[in-house]
């Protein structure tokens, strides 16, 4: 299984992105994602932003679940408060682990937030930011 995340700002900016395969069922980590998919993802996750921008005023929920797919590949999404949107490109069915995932992620956003280093919509380039997103990807995914 293959994973996509991106923080997208409310600028609809990337703040940060990582592409992850599954440690789960003796995965390595490393993602396999098929060369037509590679060149599209961010294409596939920024497509998805109307249905989040459509959804985010019908519920009160931070986790949106599956909201759109594109070749058996499932988007799902997490708005923060600040109207952040971290996104997920995923073959997987297991949405729990996902849920977990996104809200371990927010709370290390919510962090870097009170940094006074970083500026909100900047691109988050910390090594210890993307050490702990892996962590949290092994974890979970």
């Amino acid at each position: 299984m293959s994973y996509y995340f991106s923080i997208i700002g409310t600028k609809d900016n990337p703040i940060y992105e990582l592409e992850i395969g599954t440690y789960k069922q003796s995965g390595d980590g490393t993602p396999k994602f098929s060369n037509d998919i590679k060149e599209l993802r961010q294409f596939i996750v920024n497509s998805s932003l109307d249905i989040v921008e459509d959804l985010q005023w019908k519920t009160t929920d931070h986790y949106l679940k599956s909201i759109d797919n594109f070749y058996g590949y499932n988007i799902s999404c997490f708005l923060t408060s600040g109207n952040v949107k971290f996104m997920m490109l995923h073959d997987t069915k297991s949405e729990e682990s996902l849920r977990l995932f996104f809200t371990d992620v927010y709370d290390l956003y919510t962090k870097a937030l009170l940094s006074p280093f970083y500026k909100f919509n900047d691109p988050i380039r910390s090594a210890s930011f993307d050490a702990r997103i892996r962590m949290l990807a092994k974890k979970y995914l």
